[in-house]
């Protein structure tokens, strides 16, 4: 069975970059710069003003809500203009502020355009404020009908201000819809001169045998396992070598998907992880409460999360 093909990253016409004016969420900025220049995509940077946090600041004015509303505008739009200058083509970069609740928001200006990437950061569990996964972002995660690309804010990567990527690691399970992210995959790897590993983690049964009675051989169940895995990966890497991508390997590991998925990043900083929102597990459904919402929230490195679509899909 052949890689299958779907909207990949050389389709991606615009890459939308949410912001909330923190510096934390401004380590996304080197990845859409690196991006934009690698595919030659313009970018819109996006602030939203959400009226639940400017209501009270208009009560503090006496209900001068238009001035409020007007002044924060004002400053959002010179500091989203300032940010312009990050980039190697700033008149390829526009930006605008919106008002309204930002999830929404963001997932109906991506969503006028089903080729953009979203490029966005995320504070995982750490609890800071407002872009706190299970707020925003998830709620882009669960609506964006588009692509959707996450940072991991932290304070170091504040500091470091470089899009630092060697590598993309994409997970597959043997379903073709887990396989619709290596196009994807495999073009970012070209652009931006990336080494690609493919990986396969299997999980042997944890089941209990009576007493007495007879258990399998262990140790040669695990031994097919493995033999399997490695044939399908091969497959795969023989595939893209065929069609010119040579930097390319393959990783075959046993445990829990999510657990291995991460600690494989881990050794490797410089990984981008690459994920469906679909998989074996969950064919026709959002995996999100599984393994690549466990993933996403636990990885140290950047995630991206590849919309999809079952082969009989019209959208």
């Amino acid at each position: 069975m052949g890689i299958a093909k779907t909207k990949d990253l050389r389709c991606t016409t615009k890459i939308l970059v949410p912001l909330d004016g923190s510096t934390t969420a401004e380590v996304v900025l080197p990845y859409a710069c690196a991006l934009a220049t690698a595919f030659s995509a313009p970018v819109h940077l996006l602030q939203v003003m959400d009226l639940e946090t400017l209501i009270p600041s208009a009560a503090a004015q006496q209900g001068r809500s238009h001035n409020v509303l007007t002044t924060e505008r004002e400053h959002n739009g010179q500091y989203l203009k300032e940010l312009t200058a990050s980039f190697s083509d700033p008149a390829a970069v526009s930006f605008s502020v919106r008002v309204g609740r930002p999830a929404e928001v963001i997932i109906e200006v991506a969503g006028a355009n089903h080729d953009t990437l979203i490029a966005m950061a995320t504070h995982g569990r750490s609890g800071i404020r407002r872009w706190l996964l299970g707020s925003v972002a998830e709620k882009v995660l669960h609506g964006a009908s588009t692509d959707v690309l996450l940072i991991r804010a932290t304070e170091q990567s504040a500091r470091t201000r470089a899009a630092q990527l060697e590598r993309v690691l994409v997970p597959l399970d043997g379903s073709e819809l887990a396989e619709k992210t290596l196009p994807c995959a495999v073009e970012l790897a070209k652009k931006m001169n990336l080494e690609l590993i493919v990986l396969r983690v299997y999980l042997m049964p944890g089941v209990a045998y009576p007493a007495g009675s007879c258990a399998p051989d262990w140790k040669l169940l695990e031994q097919e396992k493995r033999e399997i895995a490695i044939e399908y990966l091969e497959g795969k890497i023989r595939q893209l070598r065929s069609e010119g991508f040579e930097r390319v390997s393959f990783r075959v590991l046993e445990g829990s998907a999510a657990e291995k998925i991460i600690d494989l990043a881990r050794e490797n900083p410089e990984t981008l992880i690459a994920m469906s929102t679909h998989g074996a597990s969950g064919a026709g459904r959002r995996v999100f409460g599984s393994i690549t919402e466990r993933v996403i929230r636990h990885s140290e490195t950047a995630v991206l999360v590849a919309r999809a679509k079952s082969a009989d899909s019209t959208s």
